[in-house]
């Protein structure tokens, strides 16, 4: 299988503000690489894990090669042993065309603020090497989580195809409040300008790409491309995205560890993203969402944060 030449893997960020509960959600999505019971056995990789999972309230393990899941259990066990929060997961199966190299989508999340309220494996390996393991939360609201770990050759079919995974998923659960992150492969060689237009997900414009075209997400000189994305769905996520959010961060710097350290560990960048949560609640229509707006000041840095600036809600 051909990957990218760097070897290293993104962490993406978005912080969702849920309506009346005035509690900020954050969901991340990260590519581990290969994620297995060696790496399990890694204590210092297991303590930088811990550091970086614990920011987030939901996050989307990817390339997680852990068969009989144990690997996930001492995540789990590491996650537990002293922090705050509990931390459950919930896994797909072990997906891929090829017996090795099986991978699994992993949700990791925290007990005290999310609760799943439903999972769905989409089935169509003519689409998908990896098909999404679709995954539904609920804080105040209700949203489904969409992931892809898209085979390099074929990323533009993959990615188009994501539109009939929101259709299915969609419909499935009477809920248009979906998110697709995940290492999509979604630039450069493996999908041009020219191949956009083979893609909905671009080409409609109900869907919001938070990780623009532009960015790069990898770490080497050599190349400048964004291949991990997110992209939102509907008016209420749409109008709730804070304009030119996403930034990129330095785990090696904020860590202080050097970048030989950091592509050990597998996770050198992570992208920000204030989302607004405008998410529909149980029982109304998303059209009696859009007129609720939560107003946003700018506050203080604090020490949990590494953006340059931090936002709190204001609801009226």
């Amino acid at each position: 299988m051909r990957w990218r030449s760097s070897g290293l893997s993104l962490f993406l960020l978005l912080s969702i503000f849920v309506l009346k509960s005035a509690t900020e959600l954050r969901i991340c999505a990260y590519n581990v690489q290969n994620f297995d019971s060696a790496k399990a056995s890694n204590g210092r990789l297991m303590h930088f894990l811990k550091l970086v999972l614990t920011r987030c309230d939901i996050s989307l393990l990817q390339h997680v090669v852990d068969p009989d899941g144990q690997a996930i259990q001492k995540l789990l066990s590491v996650l537990n042993r002293y922090e705050e929060y509990d931390y459950e997961a919930v896994a797909s199966e072990s997906l891929g065309n090829s017996p090795d190299d099986k991978q699994k989508y992993v949700f990791i999340y925290r007990v005290q603020t999310v609760n799943v309220t439903g999972q769905y494996q989409y089935r169509s390996q003519q689409s998908f090497v990896r098909e999404p393991f679709v995954v539904r939360f609920q804080t105040i609201g209700e949203f489904i989580l969409v992931p892809l770990h898209s085979e390099p050759s074929k990323a533009v079919q993959e990615i188009n195809k994501l539109y009939d995974v929101f259709v299915e998923v969609s419909k499935k659960w009477n809920n248009m409040n979906v998110m697709f992150l995940g290492d999509f492969h979604a630039s450069c060689a493996y999908v041009k300008r020219s191949d956009r237009r083979n893609i909905r997900l671009f080409m409609k414009s109900e869907f919001s790409w938070l990780i623009r075209n532009r960015e790069d997400t990898t770490v080497t000189d050599a190349t400048s491309c964004a291949y991990d994305r997110i992209v939102v769905h509907g008016e209420p996520f749409l109008r709730a995205i804070k304009p030119f959010s996403a930034k990129v961060f330095d785990l090696g710097a904020e860590f202080k560890m050097s970048r030989s350290e950091v592509t050990d560990h597998m996770t050198p960048h992570i992208y920000w993203s204030h989302l607004i949560g405008l998410i529909k609640h149980n029982h109304l229509e998303a059209s009696e969402c859009y007129s609720r707006y939560i107003v946003l000041v700018p506050a203080q840095q604090d020490k949990h944060c590494c953006l340059s600036s931090v936002w709190v809600m204001i609801i009226c």
